[in-house]
Formats: C-alpha cells, sequence, structure tokens
C-alpha cells in the first residue's frame, strides 16, 4: 500500500511542477489568426446554415423526454388559449366548419388518366382523401371540397404518381421544388 502512496504522491508532484510555454506561442498564434482571411456577412450566415443543418443525436432521460412533452403541451394550451376568445374555440384552417365553409369545385381535363385526386393543404396531401369523379365521356374529372376562408396549395394526382399543377391557378414552388397551385377563399 505504501509503492502505491508513494507512486499517487509522485505524480502529483509531477502535475504541480510549471509547464514552461514558449514565450513566442502567442505571438505565433496571433499572426495565423490574423493572417486568415475576414469573413463577409454572407459567408458568416452560411456558416451558420450549414452548422443549423448539420444532423445532430440528442440524447434524453426518460424524466428529460417527459419535461419536453410537458412543455410542449404546455406551448399548445397556451397557443389554443390566446387563439380565441375564451369559451369560443379559433377557426382551424383546414378542418371545416358549417358555419364558415364554401364549396369550392375543383376540375382537371385529363382524358387519358384512369384516376385523378386532389392533394393538399385541407387534406393533409393524402392521395386517397379527396379522388375526383370523371364525366362520361369528355375527360373532365372534378370534385367539391367545402373550405373556410385561407390560401390553399393544392396538385392533382393522376394514376397515383403523377403530380400536376392547376394549369388555370397560380402556382407557388413546395420545399421539393415541385409547383403546386394556389387557391385562395375569402379575404384571406
Amino acid at each position: 500500500m505504501a509503492e502505491h502512496d508513494d507512486t499517487i504522491a509522485r505524480a502529483v508532484q509531477a502535475l504541480k511542477e510549471p509547464v514552461r510555454i514558449d514565450p513566442s506561442l502567442t505571438s505565433r498564434v496571433m499572426s495565423e489568426i490574423e493572417a486568415l482571411p475576414m469573413p463577409d456577412g454572407t459567408a458568416g450566415r452560411a456558416t451558420v446554415l450549414e452548422w443549423l443543418r448539420r444532423p445532430r443525436t440528442i440524447r434524453l432521460s426518460p424524466l428529460g423526454g417527459l419535461a419536453m412533452a410537458a412543455g410542449l403541451t404546455a406551448v399548445v394550451l397556451a397557443g389554443s388559449w390566446f387563439a380565441g376568445p375564451r369559451g369560443t374555440p379559433a377557426p382551424v384552417q383546414g378542418i371545416a366548419t358549417a358555419q364558415f365553409t364554401q364549396p369550392i369545385q375543383f376540375v382537371l381535363v385529363a382524358p387519358e388518366a384512369g384516376s385523378v385526386t386532389l392533394v393538399g393543404d385541407f387534406n393533409d396531401w393524402n392521395l386517397t382523401a379527396t379522388p375526383m369523379e370523371k364525366e362520361a365521356g369528355d375527360g373532365v374529372w372534378w370534385v367539391t371540397v367545402p373550405l373556410e376562408p385561407g390560401r390553399y396549395r393544392y396538385s392533382f394526382v393522376v394514376d397515383g404518381t403523377t403530380w400536376l399543377g392547376d394549369p388555370n391557378a397560380p402556382t407557388l414552388e413546395d420545399e421539393f421544388g415541385r409547383s403546386n397551385a394556389v387557391v385562395t377563399i375569402g379575404g384571406a
């Protein structure tokens, strides 16, 4: 045991000795830093964006996960509290309520299509939620959807695979590079 204590005492003594640093180290480091090019504003923003986009692993303990869930619940409840007057739920875009909805007819001419569905913000881009009906013999597909006032992006999906924007509506490119049609209902 005494030999073990002696080894520890020697290690502690070695760690207490001052470290000798080359006196020119600071000037060498500072000259290297000064030689680096100064980033302009756009380069700094690009670096920040790259940093934000970098994948990360987040590890939470069960208690941390519970705290995060409680925090998100508090945010949702606070949002619903401030969204509308007390006792009156705030209208939610995409959920039809009888007093605010307006029937909107969507039409696509696609004589060669075997099936056409309407997808958009109002049905969570669900490929099966809003199938369109075909007029007999003329290749005109249509569906009527009740929508609340607001702005909605939408597309037609032909034969389950081909996405088409409405050729008679203004378009807006989405985050996937796809051009979607836009319809605005009411004064929104």
